[in-house]
């Protein structure tokens, strides 16, 4: 296996040597959770443990308070807890509601990759914390760190049978790139490392796992609400049209590589990236599809530089044909023609919909996928109550909202009652552009964030409200997003209107998206006032309102008036053996 496939004249990066000795993630992550004295862990051991689902942070709003005072950080860390394809039972919901009163801040965080997160869990209530997750069969294990992290799946069970095939397979996916490192039991669950015993084998990975992380996302046309081209590696679901009664109706997936949506201000050899078409595989190829792929970026992806270590990279310097040449040659097959696919849009479809079976499903706007009580709208206990009588499960959306999905007939009353009296129905009454907008968690908990997000994103929104409504624009759905940072945690680039933190109440202001994710939008104005992003955004959506053609997405109708430049061309989804192998 190649340590250094690029320029081998440079060093290799740092986070190398740390994996490299780390015994398979063990470091010195034992010893110093053990440690009272300081509140939180040394960097080698914070880096260590995101494989472990953990991130060290603080409470950035104290921090100039607590240097006044000479005291330490107020420190505390967020566990990250993966759900393939974002399916959880309600007993897992009760218990994680429980856990984010006794272990952290008392709320609970939906994120946009079908993940829960606690934040605010003090060192002394970690490791009993993670230990009681990994009770309720769930991990943070591989949540996040240079491994393959959580796969992601579209939600909803009613899109005929071939979501649940779909669903079953990204579980699958899930569990066979998941680390087999034993450390984690250990650290976790045992609470001591073994002494002997078998050594650690990492068949995927090897001992120094990826150059950086890597995401997977399983799509089910029409809807694109996992946005597959802003992923590492996607696998589209095609249905076998000519199925019979009780035969498979998957028929198999069209494959996307290279995108990825993290880039650094001022730095232009960083970038955001669609993805490009690859080939389509049958169901059964699936897993050692994907496996190769994770080896090739292991074996090519940049050890030197972390920042350009990502696959979207590898692809970018070598060619895709190049990456087809040696993924076909570890499969020893070649990889068939993509089949006809087509994307309409990656939002969410709120409020009941009749499945198949005769279930029915709900989906819930949360904004910013928080959960939370608060004045006059108890979210937290309602969800709570509901959890308490629900037999179907829960699933969070990719867009940080949650569907109360296989609701009998029988139940279904209570349920409504249950909405109504706890007021949770009225949040999917807002208008088109509330319920199309995503945040990141940004400050006061994230580390890298330059401005404020989830915080701030829906005072914006009920700004820019008043001209959405008056322009007559309430049920559009436009999609809007914002980020502390130009890492790309919320999708930003792939919004129609985006906000990405440049400082302190500054943002980048990004255009032109396309409404089904195929396209990127383009910078229309840097470092932006928080004050004037609304007087900036209103005459556009004027001229949107009343010049727009019959169907127009907002972000064709930016590009159309002018106001920025498409960063490329959507993909014609009726003929993508025209385009594979060219970027979207």
């Amino acid at each position: 296996m190649s340590t250094n496939p690029g320029d081998t004249t440079k060093p290799l990066d740092k986070a190398e040597e740390l994996k490299a000795g780390s015994n398979f993630l063990r470091g010195n992550i034992d010893a110093e959770l053990r440690d009272t004295v300081s509140g939180t862990v040394t960097e080698d051991s914070a880096k260590l443990m995101k494989f472990h689902g953990v991130y060290p942070q603080d409470d950035r709003d104290l921090r100039a308070q607590r240097r006044k005072e000479g005291k330490e950080k107020a420190f505390i860390f967020m566990a990250r807890i993966r759900v393939p394809g974002g399916v959880c039972t309600p007993a897992q919901w009760l218990a994680l509601d429980a856990l984010s009163d006794s272990h952290a801040n008392g709320t609970l965080k939906l994120t946009n990759r079908q993940a829960f997160q606690l934040h605010g869990v003090i060192k002394g209530k970690l490791r009993a914390g993670v230990k009681e997750i990994n009770r309720m069969l769930l991990t943070t294990i591989a949540a996040c760190g240079d491994v393959v992290r959580n796969v992601m799946c579209n939600p909803n069970p009613d899109q005929s049978e071939l979501h649940a095939e779909t669903l079953a397979a990204a579980r699958a996916l899930s569990d066979h790139l998941t680390p087999r490192t034993k450390a984690y039991h250990e650290i976790w669950i045992d609470g001591e490392l073994a002494a002997g015993g078998e050594p650690d084998v990492e068949p995927i990975y090897g001992k120094t796992y990826l150059p950086r992380k890597f995401k997977i996302v399983v799509a089910v046309p029409p809807s694109n609400d996992v946005d597959i081209f802003g992923q590492d590696l996607g696998f589209i679901a095609v249905p076998n049209e000519n199925a019979g009664p009780g035969e498979p109706r998957l028929a198999g997936f069209n494959i996307t590589v290279g995108g990825g949506l993290g880039m650094s201000h001022n730095q232009v050899e960083t970038f955001p990236r669609v993805a490009d078409v690859l080939g389509f595989c049958r169901p059964d190829q699936l897993a050692d599809i994907a496996e190769k792929i994770v080896m090739v970026q292991r074996d090519y992806g940049d050890r030197t530089d972390r920042k350009h270590a990502r696959l979207k990279y590898t692809i970018a310097d070598r060619g895709l044909a190049w990456f087809r040449t040696e993924l076909q040659s570890r499969l020893g097959y070649e990889l068939a023609t993509p089949r006809r696919f087509e994307f309409t849009h990656t939002g969410d479809r709120y409020g009941w919909v009749d499945g198949i079976g005769g279930a029915s499903h709900y989906t819930l706007f949360i904004e910013n996928g928080r959960v939370k009580d608060t004045p006059g709208y108890a979210m937290k206990t309602g969800l709570r109550e509901i959890a308490k009588v629900h037999r179907g499960d829960f699933r969070l959306t990719p867009n940080q909202h949650l569907m109360i999905a296989g609701v009998t007939p029988a139940e279904r009353p209570r349920i409504e009652e249950l909405l109504r009296v706890h007021k949770l129905d009225r949040a999917n009454n807002a208008t088109g552009l509330r319920l199309g907008s995503m945040a990141c968690v940004a400050l006061p908990t994230c580390g890298l964030a330059l401005a404020e997000s989830e915080r701030y994103l829906p005072d914006l929104i009920t700004e820019l409200d008043t001209e959405v409504e008056a322009a007559g624009l309430r049920d559009d759905g436009i999609i809007i997003r914002m980020t502390g940072c130009p890492n790309g945690c919320g999708r930003p680039y792939l919004a129609e209107i985006a906000f990405v933190g440049r400082a302190p109440g500054k943002y980048n202001v990004y255009l032109g998206a396309a409404f089904n994710g195929s396209r990127m939008n383009a910078l229309y104005r840097p470092s932006v006032p928080s004050a004037e992003l609304a007087p900036l955004l209103r005459p556009i959506l004027r001229r949107y309102a009343v010049e727009r053609n019959a169907g127009e997405r907002f972000g064709d109708f930016v590009i159309r008036a002018g106001y920025v430049k498409p960063t490329g061309t959507p993909i014609d989804f009726h003929e993508p053996d025209k385009v594979a192998g060219t970027q979207i």
